[in-house]
This record gives C-alpha cells, structure tokens and sequence, in this order.
C-alpha cells in the first residue's frame, strides 16, 4: 500500500474520530432535584446532608434525573439549591452537565 493511501485513510479516521466526540454532547434541559454523588438519589435527603456530603466527603453536586444521578459542571451555582427541584439547561457529555443555567423548576 502507498504512503499516500494509508496518509489519507489514517485522516478520514482522525476526522471521523472527531465528528463522533463533537456529537456526543446534548443540549437541553433536565428538570430534578439538586443532591451529590456520594447519596446519590437516596429519598429523604436534606440540603443539610448534600452540603455536607460536599464539604466533608468531597462529593460533588449533581442532578436526580429519573433515580439516575448527573454531575454539574461547574458546581458553583448548585449549592445554593441543595436538594430543591430545579430547572437545568446546559449541554450533556456523558454523565456529566455542564451548566449554563439553574433555575427553580416549574409548578407542576
């Protein structure tokens, strides 16, 4: 096989590579209830006991979405809404949101 073949197919798989990581993130909003992953989405949980979890265990503030926990990025603003339903908007990677804006969730 030439150089200039397999130059050319080891590009087209970088770029592709590429393409597939850009995909990946998700913009939206998710609706939930603010906790830390080291409860998780344990019931009956205080914003006493998220903050300390934070503080002492080093946990990091994340998101209750249907029992699945997603953390936030940066973690700056979800302190102040330990474990109260916000609103999140922002760009999903993974398990990870990263955050443009929380905000109190809607009245059902």
């Amino acid at each position: 096989m030439s150089k200039r073949i397999v130059f050319w197919m080891l590009a087209l798989s970088l770029v592709g590579g590429f393409g597939a990581a850009v995909a990946k993130d998700t913009a939206g909003s998710w609706t939930g209830v603010i906790t830390d992953d080291h409860c998780g989405a344990k019931e009956n949980h205080s914003a006493a006991c998220v903050s300390k979890c934070v503080k002492d265990h080093g946990a990091k503030y994340g998101l209750v979405v249907d029992k699945k926990v997603y953390i936030l990025d940066p973690q700056t603003d979800a302190a102040a809404h330990a474990n109260e339903s916000v609103k999140v908007t922002g760009t999903m990677d993974g398990s990870t949101i990263k955050v443009t804006k929380i905000e109190a969730a809607p009245a059902k």
